[in-house]
């Protein structure tokens, strides 16, 4: 698996397609945390605190229209379901999950700390949104978010592998193969 691209500085081109892949103006951007294999922004990384200073705890935002298809696709599909229900009865992906978590806010928090101890996704003791945790795992690469790496790979499966998820994605297993 080859490791993240280094973090690319924000053009004005970036913001344009992320406006086009959002359907409006985006907010708060600080960086293009993650491009596609052919070069387009996937997962920005946003301010804690929009332009007006409203709190915006979502770090890791998914902005590619295939993704955050496949995202929908699989919480709609019950992936969520059954991640959060493993996190209670497999302690060792709970602590990598709030290992995860820790991490997200360590790193949301240097940039401005918002005086709440809460991520996206549901972390650390559910899932609620894998366009949270695609875009955690794309962003920060394999190994940081568990059940971030395996909605990445279940996207790859889904047909993704080379076009929006690099195609040395390493495969795990699908939390429907439990």
């Amino acid at each position: 698996m080859s490791t993240p691209e280094p973090k690319s500085v924000v053009s004005q081109d970036d913001l344009d397609v992320v406006a086009r892949q959002l359907g409006r103006a985006p907010r708060g951007v600080l960086e293009i945390a993650y491009r596609t294999p052919d070069g387009q922004p996937a997962v920005v990384k946003t301010a804690p605190r929009l332009p007006d200073g409203t709190p915006f705890p979502t770090l890791f935002y998914l902005t590619d229209p295939r993704l955050t298809a496949e995202a929908s696709r699989q919480e709609s599909g019950g992936v969520m379901r059954e991640m959060s229900a493993r996190l209670l009865d497999d302690p060792e992906l709970a602590a990598h999950y709030r290992r995860a978590h820790e991490s997200y806010l360590t790193e949301r928090d240097a940039i401005e700390e918002l005086g709440t101890d809460f991520t996206g996704g549901g972390m650390p003791d559910r899932v609620k949104c894998l366009h949270v945790l695609i875009a955690h795992s794309l962003a920060k690469g394999p190994g940081v978010n568990p059940l971030g790496d395996e909605a990445v790979s279940l996207a790859a499966d889904a047909g993704l592998r080379g076009t929006a998820i690099p195609a040395d994605w390493p495969p795990t297993r699908s939390p429907v193969e439990e």
